[in-house]
């Protein structure tokens, strides 16, 4: 069973920088496409990136894009997301997701196996 635990989360200022990280064990084959998802109170879940692990492609919400970067160390079997230019709007708890299947994106339909969450919380 693939399992993922996400770490790295915390509070920060507007205008600050975190690192969030996602260790991913229990593959018994190759590993698909890894995202990251967020989640604020009495919102709908968003897709925030992606990363395919096969070519690296990333994909990123237009929210994030210039300011979040997906990164992944496949010798490792952890994706990282670093977010820089923090935001108040950025605040949710973040969640790590892989995929079971080819393909990547970021519908969260799209993935089988998610982690606990970490939370991210931007104070102005």
């Amino acid at each position: 069973q693939v399992q993922l635990v996400e770490s790295g989360g915390g509070s920060v200022q507007a205008g600050g920088s975190l690192r969030l990280s996602c260790a991913a064990s229990g593959y018994t084959g190759s590993r698909n496409c890894m995202g990251w998802f967020r989640q604020a109170p009495g919102k709908e879940r968003e897709g925030v990136a992606a990363i395919y692990p096969g070519d690296s492609s990333t994909y990123y919400a237009g929210s994030v894009k210039g300011r979040f970067t997906i990164s992944q160390d496949n010798a490792k079997n952890t994706v990282y997301l670093q977010m820089n230019s923090l935001k108040p709007g950025d605040t949710a708890m973040y969640y790590c997701a892989a995929r079971a299947t080819w393909g990547c994106g970021l519908r969260g339909y799209e993935y089988t196996y998610w982690g606990q969450g970490t939370q991210v919380t931007v104070s102005s």
